[in-house]
């Protein structure tokens, strides 16, 4: 039974996503127990997305940088005592080893108004996502000031890396969280409590794609044609990322999936013939040597997913990892598989923006993961 929102909002402490995406973070919180009052993002397109998914939170378009937490509360409709935590991931394309990694990339300070939003809502906790780039020598500095905010009232534990493969996801994608406790909580954290969460076993890109259609046509590039039928599976990927929650998912996608076993995300990619046939002598595991796409392994893990760039930054595709058998690029539905997205969760209806939403998520699996232990910590003995 799906609850109402009022059912949770009285029962789940309240939390604000910010940079939230298309809502990686966002899912992981609301399986931990939280519920998300609040998610703010400037990209018009991730916004829509993340309303579909959550449509009980409320979404305001905003600028981080431009926000006071009054502001934040007065959208949130909520009271400063009700807002229990504080979640997102800045964003870092200037920090990424991938990109041009510039140490005056205007995107860089975000992570420090993250931090400073924090300091004035002073919840009970915080968590902070980002690449590994944040770490180098040269953003000492901004880390530094950073963390000076919240240092006199939360225990801070991080930089912590974690592997979104040692949480259950199919690909290597590693990320780096600052997690801070208030001190009148009374409790702390250390890096031992997240690496306890971790689990043993693995899952290869062929128990990601289990009952995934390989047959992708080129000519599915609507909305409408990327809906397709699953086979349902007792696996236990297909099962833990499939799971419902309270007050999560677009009505019609999960009526859909739960009736039919029909998923969107199945837009086909239109490959010249000569590039057909590159693609076709990349063995498992290897990489195209013109385009850089690597052909995923079905016994491998994915490599991370990226977004691409957006439109005022040249609109530039990123790379897309060539199916285990096939001789084309994974869809939208195989990369959200890969990151451990459910089959209900909708993306935008285009599949470049499906792409960067999923590339720039961070993977459910590892944000439930790494929420599930603050809550244990804070609210031992709560079911």
């Amino acid at each position: 039974m799906r609850h109402s929102q009022n059912d949770r909002a009285h029962s789940c402490p309240k939390i604000a996503d910010l940079f939230a995406g298309v809502g990686g973070f966002s899912l992981g919180a609301a399986r931990a127990g939280f519920d998300v009052a609040i998610a703010i993002d400037l990209d018009k397109h991730a916004v829509a997305a993340h309303k579909k998914n959550f449509p009980f939170a409320k979404h305001p378009r905003r600028n981080i940088a431009n926000l006071t937490g009054n502001d934040l509360l007065r959208a949130a409709n909520i009271g400063e005592e009700k807002l229990i935590g504080i979640v997102g991931g800045p964003p870092c394309q200037g920090f990424s080893t991938m990109g041009h990694r510039r140490k005056n990339d205007k995107r860089n300070p975000l992570f420090l108004h993250f931090l400073r939003l924090v300091a004035e809502l002073r919840p009970l906790f915080f968590v902070a996502e980002n690449v590994p780039g944040i770490l180098a020598s040269k953003y000492a500095s901004l880390r530094r000031d950073a963390l000076k905010l919240v240092s006199q009232d939360y225990h801070v534990v991080g930089p912590l890396t974690l592997c979104a493969s040692d949480y259950g996801a199919a690909t290597v994608r590693s990320r780096v969280f600052f997690v801070g406790i208030a001190k009148r909580c009374g409790v702390k954290l250390s890096p031992k409590d997240f690496s306890h969460s971790a689990s043993n076993q693995k899952n290869p890109v062929k128990t990601a794609f289990a009952g995934l259609t390989p047959s992708v046509r080129s000519t599915w590039q609507t909305e409408k044609s990327s809906w397709r039928r699953v086979k349902e599976s007792n696996g236990k990927y297909f099962v833990a990322i499939n799971r419902f929650c309270e007050s999560v998912g677009d009505p019609g996608a999960v009526e859909r999936f739960v009736e039919k076993l029909e998923v969107s995300g199945f837009f086909g990619t239109e490959h010249r013939a000569d590039i057909i046939k590159r693609f076709a002598l990349v063995p498992a595991g290897k990489m195209d040597k013109t385009s850089k796409f690597p052909r995923l392994s079905w016994n491998g893990l994915c490599p991370t997913l990226r977004a691409g760039t957006d439109s005022s930054r040249g609109s530039y595709q990123a790379v897309r990892p060539i199916h285990p058998d096939k001789d084309r690029v994974i869809t939208p539905r195989e990369a959200a598989r890969l990151q451990g997205f459910p089959d209900w969760f909708q993306f935008s209806p285009t599949k470049w923006h499906s792409f960067r939403q999923i590339g720039n998520s961070i993977s459910p699996l590892v944000a439930e993961a790494v929420l599930n232990v603050i809550r244990c910590k804070l609210f031992s003995g709560a079911s």
